[in-house]
Order: C-alpha cells, then structure tokens, then sequence
C-alpha cells in the first residue's frame, strides 16, 4: 500500500515533457524542507492505495504518461511495485525526485525499474538543503533518459550550477541538464541572460503549470 496526497489530469509543467498532458500521481511524504517548495501539502497524511487501485483511478483519466512525484515519492518502497505495475500496463513513468540522501526509508535511484525517467531535482544551496545530502553516486548512474534539475534562486545558485555543468566528469554525461528559476524569486528573463552570457550548455524551463495555474496549490 502507498500513501498517495492526489492523482488528478494534469500538463506535465517540467522535464523535456514539459507541454505533454498526462495523469499526475502525488504520493504522500517528504524528509526535505526547501525553502522555495511549492508542494508542503504532500508532506503529510494520504489515502492508503494499493498499486492496482491506484492504476485503475490512472487509467480513468485517460492519458498514456504519468508523472509520479511527491514530497519524495521514493520515501514509499511500494513506489517501486507501482512504477513496475504501470509499465507493464503500457504506461511512460516520469519520476520526479530529490535525489538525495538522510533518511533510511529512501529507495535507491538504482532500484527504480529500468524503463521510468527519473528527473533528478539537484539541490542548490538557495534551497537550504545541506549539499552532503545530494546522493552523488545516485547520480552518477543516471543515463540518457534520465534528467537534471537545477531550480536556481539567485546569482550564487546559477554560479553554482555552472560550475558543475563546467567541470569535466562531475555530472553523467548523459542526461539532459535544465536550470529553472524559483517561481517568484527569480526572473526568468534574468536566468536566460545569464545562461547565454555565461555560455553555459544547458536546457532553460519555467514550471510551466505554474504559468496556466498561477497561486493554485494542489491538482496543477
């Protein structure tokens, strides 16, 4: 059984993705608190739902993709049966996740089932996470359908992110790189300049859910 926060229709708002309808599944729980979350409300309590149970209410929406996200979704060891049950109902899995290590219920991104994307949300120091907690040896594994996101605050966050990006063997060679700006925070144009300015080779988003459903929280 999992502990899910809320499954509903949704436009995929991040990843390379970004754009695609698909059926958000939100389980409950997180061990993080970054300053800029945009999801407290999945920090606690859920619906008790089997795998089954939650494939049936997935299917009722229609869509192929589905994004599970969190909190942390892989705080659930049941995540790992539920992204097997829906693969093998012909369903892409789009895992969100903090990539992150500090709690002794996380399962590793090792375990995920091969066939799910995993976008890894890389922790920069805007978000006052302690850097020791980004599982570097996690990452080090991810492939070319995998992803990393860096939401950046503030000029020390971008200068931080780049200088990964830039240092030879740091990051896998194969995921797609993207910077965000905190919703808010910082300007988007603002992130683009310094990108380009600072030749830095990477992929640019907005949560663009955040752009359809301005100050909603919860089901966008």
């Amino acid at each position: 059984m999992l502990l899910v926060n809320e499954i509903y229709p949704a436009i995929c708002g991040e990843s390379r993705l970004s754009g695609t309808p698909c059926t958000l599944v939100r389980l409950a729980g997180c061990h993080l608190r970054c300053s800029w979350c945009d999801s407290p409300h999945a920090f606690g309590g859920g619906q008790a739902m089997s795998p089954d149970a939650i494939l049936a209410e997935v299917r009722s929406h229609g869509f192929a993709l589905v994004l599970l996200t969190g909190g942390e979704p892989l705080l659930q060891a049941g995540a790992v049966e539920l992204m097997a049950t829906l693969l093998e109902a012909g369903h892409p899995v789009l895992l969100e996740t903090s990539g992150t290590l500090g709690h002794d219920k996380l399962v590793p991104l090792s375990a995920v089932p091969a066939g799910v994307s995993r976008v890894v949300d890389v922790k920069a120091p805007g978000s006052g996470i302690d850097p020791a907690l980004i599982d570097w040896d996690g990452i080090a594994g991810l492939g070319p359908r995998d992803e990393l996101k860096f939401v950046l605050a503030d000029r020390r966050d971008f200068d931080w992110a780049a200088a990964l990006v830039r240092e030879p063997g740091r990051l896998p060679p194969g995921p797609v790189v993207s910077f965000s700006p905190v919703a808010g925070v910082l300007e988007p144009t603002v992130l683009a300049e310094w990108i380009l300015a600072e030749k830095v080779d990477v992929r640019f988003q907005i949560q663009l859910h955040k752009v359809l459903w301005p100050g909603r929280e919860g089901g966008v």
